[in-house]
């Protein structure tokens, strides 16, 4: 019998790509030597002495260079390239379309397939996700993967970094990289435990 399709909403920032891709951008803007370990919060402001007005100006300057720099995760790719040949696989971003054509680059430089990518311009991806009936979300801010849970009744994968670590419901599970996030959906799937219409 073969197995049900999943429609995967899955953030960009942090969770396909390494939670450290800004950090080098920031460390040569502004003279320091973060580590993730100093970014508890996700509001990066809150690591360094910095002006915030001055720090989002330069990040919306700099951001299209991050994001056409910034590493995939290890094991994104050959799981999502797993997941894209029975899942449907949406990529859902805060990203806004002013990065768009970069966006796009970087899946076919990284030769990451998918089914949409939306870039919803805020951290708010409710309606996104609502819209395109997404079963499971990864994500890697903590907000974000609590109210996804709590508005849409799905289970999120939230992956475990310093800047996350206040405490989840239970329709929120952590995983440390992408192949306990590949287990954790093969063991779902294969209980018959993963809530699939």
């Amino acid at each position: 019998m073969p197995k049900q399709s999943i429609r995967f909403g899955i953030d960009i920032d942090g969770t396909v790509t390494c939670p450290t891709s800004l950090l080098p951008h920031i460390n040569e803007a502004f003279s320091c030597n973060l580590v993730l370990d100093d970014i508890k919060e996700y509001d990066l402001t809150a690591a360094f002495p910095v002006d915030r007005n001055a720090f989002y100006k330069w990040f919306k300057e700099a951001e299209p260079k991050i994001y056409e720099t910034s590493p995939i995760q290890q094991h994104a790719k050959q799981v999502l390239d797993k997941w894209k040949k029975q899942h449907e696989v949406y990529f859902i971003s805060a990203r806004g379309e002013n990065v768009w054509d970069v966006t796009v680059d970087w899946f076919k430089k990284e030769e990451v397939l998918y089914d949409h990518l939306i870039l919803t311009g805020s951290h708010d991806k409710i309606s996104a996700a609502k819209e395109h009936k997404i079963e499971l979300f990864l994500e890697d801010k903590h907000d974000n993967a609590v109210t996804l849970h709590e508005e849409l009744n799905i289970p999120v994968l939230l992956f475990n970094t310093p800047y996350n670590q206040e405490p989840i419901p239970d329709g929120v599970h952590r995983v440390n990289n992408w192949k306990e996030a590949e287990h954790w959906v093969d063991r779902f799937i294969i209980t018959n435990a993963f809530p699939i219409k």
